[in-house]
């Protein structure tokens, strides 16, 4: 559908605590936003939704004022993720705009929208994404008419640990700012560092904080450089894996500036391209909605009345993209492939020496010395350990030849990464040589098809490599996670990627005999609810 340049499209945005709407046509028209502020507490969906009830034709009718409704050619609202009685309440009032104009209705997912609305304020191509709001952080990036999820949490959303350590000391909704002031004056606490792969984790975080008796400030700066370091971790190693050179920051976390500043260092420190919206489009707003909804409208993309539900799970990677005719970065056959003797990952230069490779650790500017110098030195002495660990229990790694502080030197393994030679054959050996890891009780924590190496000299054979987020455990869940990351990448990197699934579980299931609980673990894994309060 083509819409004439005259044509408008109003959006309403209302997942969580903001109600807001927009107008949007070639470039913003209005915004108006009436936020629901809890007396007490968090946000309580109920409650929220009554605000959203209340406040919403006097919305509607600000962000429409001055302009002509005739104009307007579409109605654009959140179908979710979010809060269902916030969704259910904008829904309900999208689709009686939408039969009174007489105009098509749009369902729109909150997720893509902020990057969308991102990729439209900055004016960025095809950014690796970190998206971190109250309930949802994510690590996304576009390939083939999909933004798949390279990694997310896997428990709490970074707002909402952030919230509910804020209030666990008395401080009000939301707790965010409040923090950023306090960690301004303070020295940081060491807290638990919680990173698998390309997934996170910050219910950790969140408890060692609440538990803390050091003095607020100190706290509050310890938790944000903490969570934070985590997720530009996360960001660094899913540009490296990718490839690509822009990096998006959107969601409300975003706002915090101690976070755009560690993400800007990152990406200068690689020679990527760092973006970040005004803050009125950062957050959740209307306009991120109109925006999106018009570009939807544009390519046909509507719902009907019937079809128009809203999902309070609803995933960014469930979002077919028909509006972008590119698809997205053909570069990651070139990530992390040593040139001219060397090669940069997210973590470390990697580099030939002889018939060796050494793997240094780099300190990373964005982080603060201490951790980042207990990170160094812990997962230095992890990789070098477990590395000789599993080769004792029968899995093929590089032999550890030498340890330093920050590196460590090894067997060069010839051979093409997995990522280059993706087919069921291959995925079906590296399925085995994962489950006679997980059979030694070996969570490699980084499994990625960069991280699997095709053996050229031994056909046949794969090689696990770079284990500095490795640990020992027999859980079900842990290794339920593992493979978590491991189909993540498939997913997020090698587009019809199902058969390669298939072949990987039968090769897992070759050789370990626990396989079948922990792929079912890794379902449930899948499916669990992102979006919590």
């Amino acid at each position: 559908m083509i819409m004439p340049e005259d044509r408008l499209v109003l959006g309403i945005e209302g997942t969580a605590w903001n109600l807001s709407a927009a107008v949007f046509g070639d470039s913003l028209v209005s915004l108006y936003s009436n936020p629901y502020r809890p007396s007490t507490g968090g946000i309580h969906p109920r409650e929220a939704a009554q605000h959203h009830a209340s406040v919403l034709k006097d919305v509607v009718s600000k962000a429409l004022s001055g302009v002509d409704p005739e104009r307007i050619s579409g109605v654009a609202f959140s179908m979710g993720p979010g809060l269902g009685p916030c969704l259910r309440t904008v829904g309900t009032a999208a689709r009686s705009l939408s039969q009174a104009l007489g105009v098509p209705l749009i369902g729109v997912n909150h997720c893509v929208a902020h990057v969308e609305i991102g990729r439209f304020a900055c004016g960025c191509t095809d950014p690796v994404v970190l998206y971190a709001s109250g309930a949802n952080t994510q690590v996304l990036g576009y390939l083939k008419s999909r933004y798949r999820i390279f990694g997310e949490t896997l428990d709490i959303g970074l707002g909402n640990a952030l919230d509910k350590f804020a209030r666990s000391r008395g401080l009000p909704h939301p707790g965010g700012p409040l923090i950023e002031d306090y960690a301004k004056k303070g020295t940081p606490v060491e807290f638990p560092y919680t990173v698998k792969g390309m997934d996170l984790a910050f219910s950790g975080l969140m408890s060692a904080a609440k538990d803390s008796k050091a003095p607020i400030e100190d706290v509050c700066a310890g938790f944000q450089e903490t969570a934070f370091a985590m997720c530009v971790e996360v960001t660094e190693r899913a540009l490296a894996h990718a490839g690509k050179d822009e990096v998006l920051l959107v969601g409300g976390v975003g706002a915090n500036s101690r976070l755009q500043e560690m993400l800007s260092v990152m990406c200068e420190e690689r020679g990527a391209s760092f973006y970040v919206p005004d803050r009125k489009f950062i957050g959740d707003n209307g306009a991120m909605i109109a925006y999106t909804g018009k570009i939807m409208l544009e390519a046909g993309q509507t719902v009907s009345i019937p079809g128009s539900a809203v999902n309070p799970s609803y995933r960014s990677d469930d979002v077919e993209v028909l509006w972008r005719k590119d698809t997205g970065s053909t570069m990651y056959e070139k990530a992390n492939l040593i040139e001219n003797g060397s090669a940069r990952g997210a973590e470390a230069v990697v580099f030939e020496s002889g018939d060796n490779i050494v793997k240094h650790r780099l300190s990373k500017n964005y982080r603060n010395h201490l951790l980042d110098k207990r990170l160094i030195s812990e997962r230095t002495r992890a990789e070098a350990r477990l590395l000789s660990l599993a080769r004792r229990g029968g899995v093929p790694t590089p032999v550890v030849r030498d340890i330093t502080h920050d590196s460590v030197v090894m067997e060069k393994i010839k051979g093409n990464m997995l990522k280059l030679v993706l087919n069921d054959e291959n995925a079906y050996k590296a399925g085995v040589v994962v489950g006679h890891l997980h059979e030694s009780g070996i969570i490699h924590g980084d499994l990625t098809t960069s991280n699997i190496i095709v053996g050229s000299e031994s056909p046949g054979v794969c090689y696990l490599i770079d284990f500095g987020l490795s640990y020992i455990s027999s859980e079900t869940e842990s290794r339920g996670v593992d493979l978590h990351v491991f189909f993540q990448t498939l997913e997020s990197t090698a587009p019809g990627q199902e058969k390669l699934s298939d072949a990987f579980s039968k090769g897992y299931k070759s050789v370990f005999s626990g396989a079948d609980e922990v792929l079912e673990r890794v379902s449930e894994i899948k499916q669990r609810g992102r979006y919590l309060h």
